[in-house]
């Protein structure tokens, strides 16, 4: 299996945790190996698989590609066996409940959906499967499980003690604090009303404390044992730039450093996403749109183009992206700033599943600070939501606008410490920074002076531009109207650039010593500038940073640029020789076409780590080839003669 970081900490509920029971952790493993092709859970997930096998509830936090989906799945066989019954795994999207039923169908294992684009015969067909419990999964979103015929099912099983699981994936979007609340989450407290004896997991990547005491309460999981994961993704490095022109600056990105890569590139708006996926097209770049404005099928025909070929980089909104399972996206990009750090740690951990190298880029500038901020200012939510929200934004600014380790940052936010991890831009590059407190009194002063001066009539906000053509000193005609050339602060910033003092303006307003409020995102003063302009309060701002060139993006590829590097990221990235290479292009040759005999993604065939580990070993017997991981005894059956052909010629 892939390196990924284990679980480090365990939070015990007031229940009592499950009594490791030696049978069951033997019975447990056997299931992981006969099933999954894999020799040993990974940190705590076999903690967490025996105590929702015997009975109890569990809430689950766990990075994204470390394994979370083996939590309910092992528990869901395993009681099965036993004659428990079915376990029901609520998913919020259609394209996860495919991807999750098409990967068991490969392991041997009877699961099923129930969703909108099933035809009634088969739907039928399903449910009568469902009801006599011959599946031990079935999977289907939070609105249907609701219905009254699913709930009908649902008591019919439970008459019969056959209803054996309930597994909540995704679970913050119970969460209104969470980034991805979903109003029909809310329903789910009804299984524990009305299976109160029925076990039930929740689980998903991204939760701060507020989000988590939130799923906590909204499900009723108050005696449940809570497992929290590192969160750190060591394999990904994190850089974020200053925008200056962001989609030739992404375009650099992909060509001095993910040239033929899959990846996902992230705006904010519909618009954006279709102008941008049209301009890499232009630039060669094999690129897709994805955002809800679009046809359903041509949603789905773009979805199943990314996750069957190789090299396609997929253009969305947040909209796109929630249980793809896709194990080698070698990065994600942003072009528009995320809502909080939830949100941009959810994105970005979809790069990288395999544990190998990969990249989470983001370019942001001032125009995306005060957008997210209107954002907030102007919703409908009442005063404590917006608070918060400011509150996870600020963390945000903060993440972007550090001088130290990302990573550090990034950790602290969910609650765990760690140390510089010399695989992010700031480690690899420190940035030079620059005192920054005179250039700041003088930008607050001028604010000062606008809202002083020009009587009753004349405006006293202005936005960025205004103000820093008089702290530059230019005569325009908007300056000559409100007669801002005859302020005291008019030229007094002519020292720096236009650029610069954008610079100045987005980091004091991620700093909280500015705010752009209205429409019009005028700048105004907050609370602590006082504290500036008296010279209470030191400011230290970045200089922007150099481009990156095409040698120094290479070098750091490589791990020779002063940091751990990206070959150390994880044990799967060992060099091939070129014999062994060649074994590995066959492979993934034959298995393009398994997968496509099979209409299934080529991943959930074989990921690329259990190719290179055929390739490595060369395994000349079934027996040989049973030891690889990843190759459990279905796939032993159902292909092994061939590898094992494949791999002697």
């Amino acid at each position: 299996m892939a390196a990924v970081p284990d679980i480090a900490r365990t939070e015990p509920a007031p229940a009592a945790a499950a009594v490791h029971d030696e049978a069951a952790a033997r019975e447990a493993l056997a299931v992981l190996r006969e099933v999954f092709g894999y020799s040993a859970f990974r940190g705590e997930q076999q903690a967490i698989v025996e105590h929702v096998a015997a009975g109890g509830d569990a809430l689950v936090l766990m990075p994204t590609g470390a394994g979370k989906s083996l939590c309910y799945q092992v528990p869901a066989i395993l009681r099965h066996r036993r004659g428990q019954g079915v376990t029901v795994v609520v998913s919020p999207l259609i394209a996860l409940m495919h991807d999750q039923v098409g990967a068991l169908d490969e392991l041997g294992v009877s699961a099923a959906f129930l969703n909108s684009t099933l035809e009634g015969d088969e739907a039928r067909r399903i449910e009568r499967e469902l009801l006599a419990a011959r599946l031990p999964l079935l999977y289907a979103a939070p609105e249907r499980i609701l219905t009254p015929r699913f709930l009908a099912m649902l008591d019919s099983l439970h008459e019969r003690g056959l209803v054996s699981l309930f597994a909540i994936d995704e679970a913050h979007c119970v969460s209104q604090w969470g980034h991805d609340f979903r109003e029909e989450y809310l329903g789910l407290s009804a299984l524990h009303e009305r299976y109160p004896g029925v076990p039930r997991l929740a689980l998903t990547a991204t939760a701060d404390a507020h989000t988590r005491t939130d799923i906590v309460a909204r499900l009723e999981l108050g005696a449940a044992r809570v497992f929290i994961s590192s969160f750190d993704r060591p394999n990904i490095r994190y850089t974020i730039v200053e925008k200056d022109d962001a989609k030739r600056q992404l375009l650099a990105f992909l060509r001095d450093e993910h040239d033929g890569d899959a990846g996902i590139v992230y705006c904010q708006t519909r618009r954006k996403v279709d102008e941008t996926a049209a301009w890499l097209r232009e630039q060669g770049i094999a690129a897709l749109p994805y955002h809800a404005g679009l046809d359903a099928d041509v949603r789905r025909a773009h979805q199943d183009r990314f996750l069957r070929e190789d090299g396609i980089v997929m253009v969305a909104t947040i909209a796109f992206g929630m249980g793809i399972d896709k194990p080698d996206v070698r990065f994600v990009a942003h072009l528009d700033l995320p809502k909080n750090i939830e949100g941009y740690y959810q994105e970005t951990g979809r790069a990288g599943r395999d544990g190998l190298p990969a990249d989470a880029w983001m370019a942001y500038g001032l125009q995306d600070v005060v957008q997210q901020r209107r954002m907030i200012d102007e919703g409908e939510a009442d005063e404590e939501f917006k608070r918060l929200q400011r509150t996870k934004l600020d963390a945000l600014l903060g993440l972007a606008e550090a001088h130290d380790c990302r990573r550090v940052r990034l950790l602290a936010y969910f609650g765990e410490p760690s140390r510089p991890c010399r695989n992010c831009d700031n480690c690899l590059h420190p940035p030079a920074t620059w005192d920054g407190t005179e250039a700041a009194r003088k930008l607050l002063s001028c604010v000062y002076r606008f809202q002083q001066h020009g009587g009753r009539r004349a405006p006293r906000q202005f936005g960025a531009v205004h103000l820093i053509d008089v702290l530059r000193g230019k005569r325009t005609d908007k300056v000559a109207q409100y007669g801002h050339d005859e302020l005291s602060t008019f030229g007094i910033g002519a020292d720096l650039s236009e650029s610069q003092w954008r610079g100045v303006i987005r980091q004091l307003i991620a700093l909280g010593h500015l705010r752009a409020e209205g429409e019009y995102s005028t700048l105004v003063l907050s609370e602590s500038s006082r504290k500036v302009l008296r010279g209470d309060v030191t400011i230290e701002l970045r200089v922007p940073a150099h481009k990156t060139t095409k040698a120094r993006a290479r070098k750091d590829r490589r791990g020779d640029g002063g940091g751990a590097g990206r070959g150390a990221a994880s044990a799967e990235a060992l060099p091939l020789s070129d014999e062994q290479q060649a074994c590995f292009a066959q492979l993934k040759a034959w298995r393009a076409e398994v997968a496509r005999a099979h209409n299934v993604p080529a991943y959930v065939v074989f990921h690329d780590s259990t190719l290179a580990q055929m390739a490595r070993e060369r395994p000349a017997t079934l027996a040989a080839l049973a030891g690889i991981a990843g190759v459990g005894a279905k796939k032993l059956e159902r292909y092994g003669a061939e590898i094992v052909r494949l791999l002697s010629a």
